[in-house]
């Protein structure tokens, strides 16, 4: 099959990675792509949010497969775009990528069929957030209700830092059109969890769980990021965790999807409080996580291509995966200064190197190739992932990698997985 894998970050790499394996894979080819990306697949510069350039794209070069990577051109409709053009798609309608592209549609259809989530109220109104969060207390959240690249979400110690929130939200146009509306949520107490399920529509294939890194810095400091780094397994999230996941959450949303006419095919991806009273979900993607997917490619010892395609054609109930006991861990390097301004065109060297740590891989994130040279083009640019019979051993691999990385203008957190194993290895 001629497969086109949509994007250009760690997450593509990791699924251009898995997929250029694939014995149905007879070509790769990937729009942006990035420097890494260029090692496994044919990358071709057009943007992920160019929905009319990525269908032309498809047709021109007769792809068989479409994998969507980011969630921006779902909720712009590429899937729709692409079915309407006869290509087979992996990932939701712009209707069911909802789930991600609207807090609000997400919180609703959770009220309305009893899915466990926190508490909230939505508002476009400031003067009546304001006066809801000054009711409510601290700690509390605000979240924008659009897409923010990971960046909407502000979880506020006090009653000023969310009024704060909720004014450069609303008033100050902060995130554009996707903070023209909010959602303050009650502050859940637990454990944050990603969780993965392929959807056909009908049936629900459960993957396996991780745990990712939201804030900058080491300690959990710093303002929320698209993610530092991952882990997997995580102990918290152990069998009958899952079962409960599942039951509770992930087949209830695939359910209530078919139910109100906008079937969910793709990739569910929960976002997950672990609290006292069990599982409760924050928030839904639509798409593979990042870095979380840099992880889960690491671990699965099964095709994943034929995973993908079962989503398309509906044929997911006889489907099974096996996963690697072993653990996977990946740290993100990004530019200093993100996720606020920060400075492309730096060059990164010692790759080589790293790469050849015992069971490391290196998924490029915001790279781009410049001769023999690698730079830097983006906020999260490396994920040095590597798996080991434990998770201490695979964060050592990780770090002794990023070690022979030769990047004065890049940080990393160096705590990865503490929760696990401690605050530094």
């Amino acid at each position: 099959m001629r497969i086109l894998v949509v994007g250009g970050g760690g997450r593509e790499h990791s699924l251009c990675w898995a997929i250029s394996a694939s014995p149905l894979c007879t070509k790769l080819y990937c729009a942006p792509g990035n420097a890494g990306i260029a090692q496994v697949a044919e990358c071709i510069d057009v943007a992920a949010e160019d929905i009319a350039g990525q269908v032309a794209l498809a047709k021109r070069e007769k792809i068989d497969f479409v994998v969507v990577g980011p969630e921006v051109p779902l909720a712009m409709g590429l899937a729709d775009r692409l079915a309407e053009a006869g290509v087979k798609v992996f990932g939701p309608s712009q209707k069911a990528a909802q789930l991600e592209s609207s807090k609000g549609f997400t919180k609703e259809l959770c009220k309305r069929h009893d899915i466990p989530t926190a508490a909230y109220e939505r508002f476009t109104d400031v003067a009546r957030a304001v006066a809801y969060i000054e009711a409510q207390g601290a700690p509390i959240v605000v979240k924008a209700d659009g897409l923010a690249a990971g960046k909407g979400v502000v979880v506020a110690e006090t009653v000023e830092q969310a009024t704060e929130a909720a004014r450069a939200m609303l008033s100050d146009n902060r995130f554009g059109a996707a903070g023209a509306s909010v959602v303050i949520e009650e502050f859940l107490v637990g454990e944050e969890m990603s969780f993965f399920a392929l959807c056909d529509g009908e049936h629900v294939l459960p993957l396996i769980g991780a745990q990712d890194h939201k804030r900058a810095f080491d300690n959990d400091k710093g303002p929320n990021t698209g993610g530092m780094g991952a882990y997997s397994p995580a102990p918290i999230f152990d069998a009958a965790m899952q079962k409960r996941t599942m039951e509770a959450i992930i087949l209830p949303t695939a359910r209530a999807m078919a139910a109100d006419g906008m079937p969910f095919t793709g990739v569910l991806y929960a976002g997950l409080m672990i609290t006292a009273q069990g599982p409760k979900i924050f928030e839904y993607n639509c798409r593979f996580g990042d870095p979380e997917t840099q992880v889960l490619m690491m671990r699965l010892k099964s095709d994943i291509l034929p995973a993908l395609i079962a989503c398309a054609d509906g044929g997911l109930k006889h489907f099974d995966l096996r996963w690697s006991p072993e653990s996977a861990l990946t740290v993100v390097m990004a530019a200093k200064g993100y996720p606020d301004a920060y400075q492309k065109g730096t060059e990164i060297r010692g790759l080589d190197a790293a790469a050849k740590v015992e069971g490391v891989q290196i998924f490029h994130a915001g790279t781009k190739p410049d001769g023999k040279r690698v730079l830097a083009n983006g906020g999260r640019v490396l994920n040095i992932t590597a798996m080991a019979p434990t998770v201490a051993e695979a964060r050592n691999r990780a770090y002794r990698a990023v070690d022979l990385i030769d990047w004065p203008e890049g940080f990393c957190r160096r705590d990865i997985a503490w929760r696990v194993v401690g605050s530094r290895p």
